[in-house]
């Protein structure tokens, strides 16, 4: 059944990569789309959301923005008035780039609800352009996790309304992740502990913490495969480290990994050693398939994993303390089996697609 007086929700992202914040844009805007709700997304040209939305049923539009676009009064006149003649009532925007361009065109266009995804916990830098934007512009900010949102206004506790900003988290399709069969990415021997990382390769993701933490559990006499999915600009560094620590035979590269769910299911534990996350969905991911995780404890981590529950929190970039938790975790059957089971309860309950899909109606309201 379709929304009563609806009017139209444009998803705005222009981004040419496939991420996180891009793999909520699409699965909200279908969920919506597939409720009944009026939407219309518009995309990067040639980018991973166009070629998404070219096999769905959703309406789209792409083109081509820039950093720099918002000093072009061209380009967002020519979207204010693109606004206007889809009548669009709301709009979401993911990237900091577009809010700059496609933020102001909405406000020109009358656009009543202007709403900025931040999908990052990292501060909004206190700049007068920002200032304005949070201030003029944004009708609403949906932050991905509570990190997200408590470092949002670190910069600036005046920036937006704190009872404005509202979290909804990225959200599992839970059944996607159920799959019954017996393949593996990976062959373990006997005995052998298969310990799981998946994110780019880049400084966030922190790999070299991730390596030094291997080298700990090599001299700890650990039995252990450390498999890595992904790839990126700092590839290059990992793999000499690797080398440089004599761990050739111990780390093993995957590449990007098309399907994780594949290789949740091969891990025996996940482990993440970034150096902030807006919402670590591979730790949810990690859960669904009922794996332990353990982590550091920074940004949003905590909101996933409750220590000594469903895995083990290290301090900050202590990986001495990361390593004995490890070792820890992989001696010990009974409580891999109680931390799996814990934390598959606890994305059923809190992190569920649905739940966010629910959240989302709830914020929009009725669409006019």
């Amino acid at each position: 059944m379709k929304p009563a007086n609806q009017g139209k929700i444009c998803f705005f992202n222009s981004t040419h990569a496939w991420g996180g914040g891009e793999k909520w844009h699409f699965e909200m805007a279908s969920a919506l789309n597939d409720l009944g709700y009026n939407i219309l997304f518009i995309a990067g040209k040639d980018s991973a959301l166009s070629k998404k939305l070219s096999d769905s049923t959703i309406s789209y539009l792409t083109l081509s923005i820039s950093n720099l676009s918002f000093l072009n009064p061209f380009k967002i006149f020519r979207l204010r008035k693109l606004f206007r003649k889809e009548k669009v009532s709301v709009i979401i925007m993911n990237l900091s780039a577009d809010l700059k361009v496609a933020g102001i065109a909405a406000r020109l266009a009358g656009v009543k609800r202007i709403i900025y995804r931040r999908g990052s916990a990292i501060p909004v830098k206190n700049k007068f352009l920002n200032r304005w934007l949070f201030s003029k512009v944004l009708t609403d900010v949906i932050a991905n996790s509570e990190a997200t949102k408590a470092t949002l206004l670190q910069n600036n506790r005046r920036l937006f309304p704190l009872e404005k900003i509202h979290v909804i988290y990225n959200g599992l399709k839970i059944e996607d992740f159920l799959v019954a069969n017996d393949k593996k990415i990976y062959d373990s021997a006997p005995g052998e502990i298969l310990i799981g990382h998946a994110g780019r390769m880049v400084y966030q993701k922190a790999h070299e913490y991730l390596i030094d933490i291997a080298s700990n559990l090599k001299k700890a006499g650990v039995n252990f495969t450390l498999l890595l999915a992904g790839s990126g600009p700092l590839e290059n560094e990992v793999k000499k480290k690797v080398s440089d620590l004599g761990l050739q035979d111990d780390v093993v590269f995957l590449g990007f990994v098309e399907d994780m769910v594949l290789f949740m299911k091969t891990i025996d534990v996940f482990v993440l050693t970034s150096r902030w996350e807006g919402f670590g969905f591979v730790l949810a991911e990690a859960m669904i398939q009922k794996k332990p995780v353990v982590a550091f404890n920074i940004s949003s981590n905590p909101e996933l994993v409750v220590h000594g529950k469903n895995g083990f929190l290290a301090n900050p970039f202590d990986t001495e303390e990361f390593s004995n938790y490890l070792v820890t975790l992989i001696r010990n059957k009974q409580l891999q089996e109680n931390f799996g089971n814990t934390g598959f309860q606890m994305v059923h309950e809190k992190f569920s697609f649905n739940r966010s899909v629910n959240n989302m109606i709830t914020l929009l309201g009725e669409v006019s």
